[in-house]
């Protein structure tokens, strides 16, 4: 099976709002209608999560810009999380922290 971008949105209990996937390990597509689950899910969502499933485990450049652009849009804060084969990062306020325990969606992206 070839791995392949995947994109959630996290509710405020851990669950899984919405989520979609890219046919690319490397490259998640813009999409409409990512954008408009987002604003549509809005009040719900907690955390923004995406995988990097060749890795590395870092926030990319595209990553950084659109995080910022879903702050601006959302005007409140959220978490984003990637995760990657070796481990998942996460930023809140502004910091990255590498979790030690991961949180429940994450082993099924992994699957």
């Amino acid at each position: 099976m070839t791995p392949h971008e995947i994109f959630l949105l996290i509710g405020r209990r851990g669950e899984v709002l919405w989520s979609d996937a890219s046919d690319s390990p490397v490259f998640l597509p813009d999409s409409r209608e990512r954008w408009e689950a987002l604003w549509r899910l809005r009040a719900d969502v907690e955390e923004i999560a995406h995988t990097h499933p060749l890795g590395p485990l870092a926030f990319s450049a595209e990553d950084e810009t659109t995080m910022e652009a879903i702050l601006l849009a959302l005007g409140r804060p959220v978490r984003f999380c990637v995760v990657a084969p070796d481990g998942v990062l996460r930023r809140e306020h502004g910091r990255d922290i590498r979790l030690t325990e991961e949180p429940a969606w994450v082993a099924a992206l992994r699957a």
